[in-house]
């Protein structure tokens, strides 16, 4: 019952938040509503992390629902409801976000991730799978009335859901390949070549919602969804979940031989790649998305290498870094009406808090030691290291570029505020509310201290790994900071690698990944949409509209030239059975006489036939 009471309680409840949104005095209770369910889904987590419930329950025959809370998992749970009630706790902090639709569907969205996380069978997976697509969606395009946020919603929920579609492909290959019970730890035991087609259904589905190259593109759009939504969607919860797929099938990738290296350099190239998009971007939530596509991408190649609880640590501390980062840009944007770097000069000196919590992501985030990404991030490199070492050195390189735009976004914070207005994007409060700070020191303890923990609790990174890799990120990030400073100095805008203000070219417009989508896949699929159309309507359509017309013109004649004929016929029928009528009733006359008379006409007539018969024989 406690998997039930787990997943269920923000489904439900969440349900219930969204219809009672349709009330007109419902919304003042949906902010303490929510921030108490979701101190109860935290305590449920934390039970089920303890107690490592197991649940099942029949679907269709011989394929069942079955949720489990084992160590992977047991993990990943406590995480998403951490993040579930910062969220609810900072989003109470925001008039437009107390209302009932924003809370309802956040824990309707929670409920999902929670399934997925706890799902042993691709069925419920399934299930958890669409619904986090549907709700992702409506909360990115929660401000329905800005086209920019729609269109943004609309990119990522096609983009999100074209990738799903591997996951049915996934399934039916298990089918086929003998596991009829979808259970999710039994893929690698698919049959013949139907294990290769699960293994790419669930590389594309899990690429797609991590958005991992080439799938990349639709989390710059997210970010027109409130902060919160990004702090949820992109730390542990939606774009985690493609990893942690890939962290739970890891035996599958294996088993395939090529799925295993193609999802590691995968992710190495995206922590690379969107690392430099990240460092182009004058945008703090355009950096901090293009960051988690990096980051992440540890997660992805740690799938890859089969290094597991490597991954899982990584992803819990950027769980706790990310979503501490995105909530202190909120705060920001609230307080400031801007998430443009240059008018965020000063923001952490006029706001010490949310400034000094923002420093210990940013920190965490460069990999700077003690903190947890760089303890997660050289773990993953370790188990890395094992397998390939030219994938090592693109890790490495990757947690350079970590560096960079790390201390570039905390650069700009803690510089002294220029004179002039800013150009805002929303009216500036002025102030953070405290129900947004709450939220910002909670994080930064995991963000923090996740590192220390999984050292001192277990065997973790070797001496020389975290020790090159703190140096190369300490010497980044000083470098970083020294050059920017020196440039702000020198009066001249920042170029190259540290251009800062406006970002321009191929990896400010996040490799142009979009636009190659919309020439190579939107826009040949539209043409061969319209083609099909217009062949359904000028060959198809036509085709039947000629039948009918054939059929109309050929009734018209037979009603014209052959209802006489059919009429004289059907005449000629009636008036020859009326004839055989009257023939038929002049025998019956009622007289005993004439009934004898025939029947000895009769018998002379079969006497005679039979007489003939013998004769011809």
């Amino acid at each position: 019952m406690l998997l039930w009471w787990l997943t269920g309680a923000p489904l439900v409840g969440g349900a219930l938040l969204v219809l009672a949104g349709f009330g007109a005095r419902s919304g003042r209770f949906a902010a303490p509503a929510g921030v108490l369910l979701g101190s109860g889904v935290l305590g449920l987590a934390v039970a089920a992390a303890v107690l490592r419930p197991a649940a099942s329950a029949p679907l269709l025959s011989g394929i069942p629902v079955g949720l489990a809370v084992d160590g992977l998992s047991a993990v990943l749970v406590v995480t998403v409801a951490v993040v579930l009630l910062a969220v609810l706790v900072f989003a109470a902090g925001e008039p437009e976000l107390r209302r009932p639709r924003f809370v309802g569907t956040v824990l309707v969205f929670a409920g999902a991730m929670l399934v997925t996380v706890t799902g042993t069978t691709v069925a419920p997976l399934l299930m958890a799978w669409e619904v986090m697509g549907a709700t992702s969606w409506a909360l990115i395009a929660y401000h329905y009335r800005d086209p920019a946020a729609v269109g943004a919603a609309r990119t990522a929920f096609l983009t999100t859901r074209a990738a799903d579609l591997g996951l049915y492909l996934a399934a039916g290959a298990a089918l086929a390949g003998g596991v009829s019970t979808l259970a999710l730890a039994d893929l690698p035991a698919v049959g013949g070549a139907w294990v290769h087609v699960a293994a790419a259904g669930v590389v594309v589905a899990a690429l797609g919602k991590s958005a991992q190259l080439p799938f990349s593109f639709w989390l710059s759009g997210a970010m027109r969804g409130p902060s919160p939504v990004s702090a949820l969607l992109h730390s542990a919860t939606m774009v985690a979940a493609g990893a942690y797929l890939l962290l739970r099938v890891a035996p599958l990738l294996d088993v395939t031989g090529w799925a295993g290296p193609l999802v590691a350099w995968v992710g190495a190239a995206t922590a690379v790649l969107l690392g430099l998009v990240a460092v182009a971007q004058s945008d703090l939530k355009q950096l901090l998305a293009a960051s988690t596509c990096a980051q992440i991408g540890y997660m992805v190649l740690a799938a890859g290498v089969g290094g597991v609880p490597q991954g899982a640590l990584q992803l819990v501390a950027h769980a706790a870094t990310k979503s501490l980062l995105f909530l202190a840009a909120g705060a920001w944007l609230v307080a400031l009406g801007t998430r443009q770097l240059d008018g965020l000069r000063g923001a952490a000196r006029r706001f010490p808090l949310v400034g000094a919590t923002f420093t210990i992501g940013a920190l965490s985030l460069a990999g700077i030691p003690p903190l947890s990404l760089w303890v997660g991030k050289d773990a993953v490199l370790a188990a890395v290291l094992e397998r390939s070492v030219a994938l090592y050195v693109v890790g490495l390189a990757g947690a350079v570029v970590a560096a960079v735009y790390s201390m570039k976004a905390l650069w700009f914070v803690w510089q002294p505020a220029e004179p002039g207005e800013p150009v805002h994007e929303q009216e500036p409060a002025g102030r953070v509310a405290g129900l947004m700070a709450a939220p910002l020191v909670l994080l930064a303890v995991p963000a923090a201290l996740t590192g220390v923990g999984a050292l001192v609790g277990g065997p973790g990174p070797g001496a020389v790994e975290l020790a090159v890799s703190a140096v190369l990120a300490v010497v980044a990030a000083a470098a970083t900071w020294a050059v920017l400073s020196r440039r702000r100095g020198a009066g001249r805008e920042p170029s190259g690698p540290a251009r800062v203000y406006r970002g321009s070219g191929l990896l400010a417009s996040w490799l142009g990944l979009e636009r190659v989508a919309r020439t190579l896949v939107a826009r040949p699929t539209v043409a061969l949409a319209s083609a099909l159309a217009r062949f359904d309507d000028d060959v198809l359509g036509r085709a039947v509209d000629g039948s009918a017309r054939a059929v109309v013109r050929l009734a018209g004649l037979l009603d014209r030239r052959g209802e006489s004929a059919v009429d004289g016929v059907v005449g000629a029928v009636a008036d020859g059975a009326r004839t055989l009528g009257r023939w038929a009733r002049r025998p019956q006359t009622g007289q005993l006489h004439q009934y004898l008379a025939q029947l000895s006409v009769g018998v002379a007539a079969l006497a005679a036939l039979a007489l003939l018969v013998i004769v011809v024989r």
